[in-house]
């Protein structure tokens, strides 16, 4: 798999005949290594590790229900309460990041109503706080978990 803008980790990957799988440490469970996969292990170590996002708080695969079709976030934090704070959405690091990704994140944020929203294809990631009056602003890091707070209305 290819270098990502991230720090590096030690991801648990095995072979089961042609094919590789990676330990989710979110799901307790190996899953198939694709490279939106590789993307989103990291991303989500990245969060855990070095901005001390609690592990309890995130679950990758989140089902949403947008109408009648039924849709999976690839990552939600949830608040202590688990109530949704934040989408992020994967895409592998060939996948050049376009309006159609943005547009795919606010269709499940309809679902869902974060006021943070995530997108990486672990080359590039964009944050984004929305705020109460429905405005938004576009940080230049993801911020810590505690720093969160401080994005208070």
């Amino acid at each position: 798999m290819s270098d990502l803008n991230l720090p590096p980790v030690g991801l648990r990957i095995v072979k089961r005949g042609t094919k590789e799988y990676v330990f989710d440490c979110l799901r307790k469970q190996y899953v198939r290594l694709t490279p939106e996969e590789w993307v989103r292990q990291h991303f989500v170590c990245f969060l855990i590790q070095h901005k001390k996002y609690p592990e309890g708080l995130l679950v990758n695969e989140a089902c949403i229900t947008l109408g009648n079709l039924n849709r999976r976030c690839d990552t939600v934090l949830y608040d202590t309460l688990l109530r949704p704070q934040m989408i992020i959405e994967y895409k592998a690091p060939s996948v050049v990041i376009r309006q159609e990704v943005f547009d795919q994140i606010v269709r499940y944020n309809m679902s869902l109503n974060v006021s943070w929203l995530i997108v990486s294809n672990g080359l590039q990631h964009y944050c984004c706080h929305i705020r109460a009056n429905g405005s938004y602003v576009f940080l230049k890091t993801i911020p810590d978990y505690e720093a969160m707070d401080s994005f208070v209305d």
